[in-house]
């Protein structure tokens, strides 16, 4: 992963970050987000994300260490693809009570969000799987064990075939895609987010095809 490292580029390079042989620390910045026009209406577009690009398929896993202090700061993985089709993965921070474990996927530029409520961790690992057009993101609290948040399609990256009423073997990756690391802090706040523990490897979300 090293060498993964080594090769990842900055979107919305922010201020204050490093990238060392095995971690990255961004500290986030007042004002930053990615969402687009869904429900409140704005356009945000100006977090920072270090991304790597791949023509494969793969798996991603990431851990990530914060301290959230206000509402809505986030980190977490991320699919960039343009600002209109991307993807996200964080835990979100509403109140002291809870906090929101969700992702966002953005298709021809509309957001949406599906959360869960939880107790607000102070780390948590994400896995991020592709297939073709076709996405897994997983979060653990152990580092062990995997649950599944959601799957989804991204439509810039093309269809899945439909014949018959059977959908056919998952499409091999043909374009090349970026995905990475994301922190922002839509309101005025700043945090620091560490990122570590990275793993990329051949695809893990086993292929099912239809009978």
């Amino acid at each position: 992963m090293e060498n993964v490292l080594k090769n990842g580029k900055w979107l919305n390079e922010p201020k204050s970050y490093y990238v060392g042989k095995d971690s990255v620390i961004i500290d986030t910045e007042p004002e930053t987000d990615f969402w687009q026009r869904s429900y409140y209406g704005f356009r945000n577009d100006n977090a920072p994300a270090f991304l790597f690009e791949s023509a494969e398929n793969f798996t991603f896993t990431a851990k990530v260490d914060f301290e959230y202090k206000h509402l809505f700061d986030q980190c977490g993985l991320i699919i960039y693809i343009n600002s209109e089709n991307w993807f996200k993965a964080s835990i979100e921070y509403d109140n002291s009570d809870f906090s929101r474990l969700g992702s966002v996927v953005t298709n021809n530029g509309y957001s949406d969000w599906a959360t869960n409520d939880i107790e607000t961790p102070k780390c948590i690992w994400y896995r991020l799987s592709r297939r073709g057009p076709d996405f897994l993101i997983e979060s653990s609290f152990d580092g062990v064990e995997f649950r599944q948040m959601r799957f989804f399609h991204l439509h810039e990256l093309g269809e899945t075939t439909v014949e018959m009423g059977k959908l056919n073997p998952p499409l091999p990756a043909t374009q090349a895609v970026n995905f990475g690391l994301y922190a922002c802090s839509p309101t005025n706040s700043s945090f620091k987010a560490e990122f570590s523990d990275f793993r990329l490897d051949e695809c893990k979300w086993l292929a099912h095809c239809a009978a």
